[in-house]
């Protein structure tokens, strides 16, 4: 089976702002399995996700890939905000969509997600019964416990420095500040302390995806401080979860990962572990990437 030439390019609508999408397409008439996909911190569409898409179009499931409120092709101000409920509520309404199309099957929808929004698609999952079935790569799991572990004491005493200067300059002026995504060199504030990082999403700029900006409000890192996926996962029970780590990831930090799958009641869940990888490896490599969408492409099979 093989996808249309082309995905399609369209516009969603959700809480007043218009979401740029792209969707992938089957062979045939339909109507399709579908799933949602969106990015992680600072992504846009184009950024690792248009090879899961093409995987699942190839394995008969229609893909859709989202830009949030604010991001890439996305109407929204401020920009580059990220909200995670707000993200969620962009998930919800890309599903909504789909539910409009004579071409999906508006009784098998999933939900797939990649780092932050690995975790946005566990929430997902344990909240909307729409979702039928879900795929989590490298999530993030508590924005606290994250980024306290990722910086050490002393960077996360600068950044927490830089979020209350922010909050202050917001109070005043109404202007938001924004932090750099990763840090320009190692010891300068970044939400993820990870220069290696801003090599990788320096190079996918450069190619694939030229909206990829790097930067959010400061507001929005206080937002990944308080967000937490641990409520939610013994609502995963009726819920098929796939989880996929990389080996070692120090970004997401993998035993945090491996905890909440733990956490998750029931039988209707599996764990799958890239050997000798990292959490760059799903950005950099595109022969760990297509592996881990074939997985994920096998159990929307099964259970949608």
């Amino acid at each position: 089976m093989t996808t249309s030439a082309r995905p399609l390019s369209l516009t969603i609508p959700s809480h007043g702002e218009s979401l740029d999408a792209l969707l992938y397409l089957p062979a045939g008439e339909g109507p399709h399995p579908a799933v949602v996909l969106a990015g992680g911190w600072c992504y846009v569409k184009e950024v690792a996700m248009p090879l899961f898409g093409e995987v699942l179009a190839d394995n008969g499931i229609a893909a859709l890939l989202v830009d949030y409120r604010g991001f890439g092709g996305s109407t929204g101000e401020p920009r580059r905000h990220i909200d995670p409920w707000a993200q969620l509520e962009d998930y919800r309404n890309a599903i909504s969509y789909l539910e409009t199309r004579a071409d999906v099957d508006a009784e098998r929808l999933g939900a797939w997600g990649i780092s932050y929004s690995g975790g946005h698609a566990l929430i997902l999952g344990a909240t909307d019964p729409r979702v039928k079935a879900i795929c989590s790569v490298v999530p993030v799991i508590d924005g606290w416990d994250n980024l306290r572990t990722s910086h050490g004491t002393v960077s996360l005493r600068a950044l927490n420095a830089a979020l209350a200067a922010a909050r202050t300059r917001l109070y005043e002026t109404g202007e938001h500040t924004y932090i750099d995504h990763q840090p320009v060199e190692l010891g300068a504030v970044g939400t993820f302390p990870f220069p290696r990082s801003r090599d990788t999403f320096a190079r996918l700029k450069a190619g694939p995806a030229p909206g990829y900006v790097g930067d959010a409000t400061a507001a929005s890192t206080e937002l990944l401080l308080a967000y937490s996926v641990r409520p939610f996962l013994s609502r995963l029970l009726a819920t098929p979860t796939l989880m996929c780590l990389a080996e070692g990831d120090d970004h997401t930090h993998w035993d945090f990962a491996a905890e909440a799958f733990d956490a998750i009641p029931g039988e209707r869940k599996k764990l799958h572990i890239v050997p000798h990888s990292n959490h760059l490896s799903l950005y950099d490599d595109d022969d760990t990437r297509r592996s881990v969408a074939e997985i994920a492409a096998d159990w929307f099979e099964t259970h949608l």
